[in-house]
């Protein structure tokens, strides 16, 4: 077979990730768990993940052929995406601006990190978190402080009546509770 057809390029090694673009002011709120999550996934990375992977690649590389030797070619393609992601977490843990939420406990106006129990036009209620771009889980009803939502919400109160645009039109929605959790 063609080593054209099973050697990877070059460009799957660039060192140009993708950030999400934050607004204006460029900060990059995280709260603490956040923080802590995304550093623990880093330190894994670093001290468990990339050394077992480079043990088998070392081991695979001993064995002769590289070019049919699955441990070797599978191994540098892991590896290769350990290092993306260490890359990728290290920027992104370098940007970052941690902001504890609990300073706001028992706050009603919406900050960062609050979370939000609103009702659509409809009656429609629905509870969401604010938190950081790299932490959001939408399926978790956590949503980033840069989405639609958060910025229409930010700075609200309990009892306010605010404007969401979305892309069937406006759609008013009315704050119900905001809280946050306890230092």
């Amino acid at each position: 077979m063609s080593k054209a057809f099973t050697k990877e390029t070059e460009a799957d090694d660039d060192d140009d990730l993708e950030l999400p673009a934050l607004p204006g002011g460029g900060k990059n709120y995280i709260t603490p768990e956040g923080y802590r999550r995304l550093r623990e996934e880093l330190m894994v990375l670093i001290d468990v993940e990339r050394p077992k992977v480079v043990e088998v690649v070392s081991w695979a590389a001993k064995n002769g052929d590289r070019s049919e030797n699955g441990d070797y070619l599978y191994g540098k393609k892991r590896l290769r995406e350990i290092d993306r992601r260490i890359r990728f977490l290290t920027k992104r843990l370098d940007i970052a601006e941690v902001a504890d939420p609990s300073l706001h406990f028992g706050n009603d106006q919406v900050f960062f990190g609050a979370t939000v129990t609103y009702a659509n036009s409809k009656g429609e209620e629905r509870t969401i978190t604010i938190k950081g771009i790299d932490e959001a889980d939408n399926l978790a009803g956590e949503v980033s402080w840069i989405s639609p939502i958060a910025r229409a919400l930010l700075k609200a109160r309990e009892g306010d009546e605010v404007q969401l645009m979305t892309p069937g039109g406006v759609e008013k929605l009315e704050v119900l509770e905001v809280r946050y959790p306890a230092p």
